[in-house]
């Protein structure tokens, strides 16, 4: 993996860890709990996505 592409996986893992924070913050001020479940699952989803950029180094 050349430097570039390195630099392009860290970033990419960075926004993925960022996503998922963001998520979880957000579903744990939601009241209602339909919408909670849905932004959990976003949440699982990009961590689903940082694991899959984690696997690549």
């Amino acid at each position: 993996m050349t430097d570039k592409e390195l630099m392009y996986v860290e970033d990419a893992l960075s926004h993925a860890q960022f996503l998922k924070t963001q998520c979880d913050d957000t579903a744990k001020k939601l009241s209602d709990q339909d919408l909670r479940s849905f932004v959990a699952g976003l949440s699982g989803k990009h961590q689903q996505i940082f694991g899959s950029f984690y696997n690549l180094l």
